[in-house]
């Protein structure tokens, strides 16, 4: 367990938390992060360790999506670095065609994204970032009690004065429904005010968000911003 405890933990710096979407409330480590502690543990990369693509493919998906694949075998080396290491495999995905609300969108990097989700899956063997993929850290302390599912803010009414007591009421519930806490759900306000070049508490805020399938629509549109943001960032397949 020496080498799985030296690894188990990132620091603070290499985690992002998905804040929406299919995987909202995950932890997105950065894959930069994953190659130093390697490095740290067994020396760079082709010496103390390295890994081969053994084979990349594709998988049709549903609405004309695509899917891309990687497949890779990961090495250490040990006995003092004389003796590589049984390989350890990795597969991992991304998609290279993508249904968004404007079309299919075609990502360019859609094998190097499976290329390093499969690295990532390879490594967890060797217990590099465990405790994330336990559940055990959060990236500033250990998960020893629940944790509540809001921000334990009020509601700063100051911030949508124009928002009526009823309007905020019914927008609070959808985004309950929608699993988004209250920082979440103005994060999106925020992000929709500045989309409609209009203050956060315009009174035209209610009539984008109301009824129901107004708030679907731009919760949608922005869990696909989100996306793209964290395609941009070069972000890692979260577990």
């Amino acid at each position: 367990m020496e080498i799985w405890n030296k690894l188990k933990q990132p620091p603070a710096s290499a985690l992002k938390t998905i804040r929406a979407g299919r995987l909202k409330g995950m932890s997105d480590i950065n894959p930069q992060w994953r190659y130093q502690i390697m490095t740290e543990q067994f020396g760079p990369c082709g010496i103390g360790w390295k890994y081969e693509i053994k084979r990349l493919w594709t998988e049709p998906a549903s609405e004309n999506q695509i899917l891309a694949f990687a497949e890779i075998l990961l090495y250490i080396a040990h006995g003092n670095g004389s003796q590589w290491s049984d390989p350890i495999p990795g597969i991992g995905g991304s998609t290279l065609v993508a249904k968004e609300s404007k079309g299919l969108y075609s990502s360019d990097e859609a094998y190097k994204m499976a290329v390093t989700d499969a690295l990532s899956v390879a490594m967890k063997m060797l217990g590099v970032a465990a405790d994330i993929y336990a559940g055990l850290w959060d990236g500033s302390k250990y998960r020893e009690s629940p944790k509540s599912g809001t921000s334990g803010t009020k509601d700063d009414k100051k911030d949508y004065g124009t928002v009526s007591d009823k309007q905020w009421s019914f927008i609070k519930k959808l985004g309950t429904e929608h699993e988004l806490t209250d920082t979440e759900l103005k994060d999106m306000i925020k992000w929709l005010a500045k989309k409609e070049n209009i203050p956060n508490n315009h009174y035209k805020i209610a009539k984008l968000l109301l009824p129901d399938k107004n708030f679907n629509s731009v919760f949608t549109e922005y869990c696909e911003y989100q996306s793209a943001r964290d395609r941009e960032d070069g972000a890692d397949i979260p577990y």
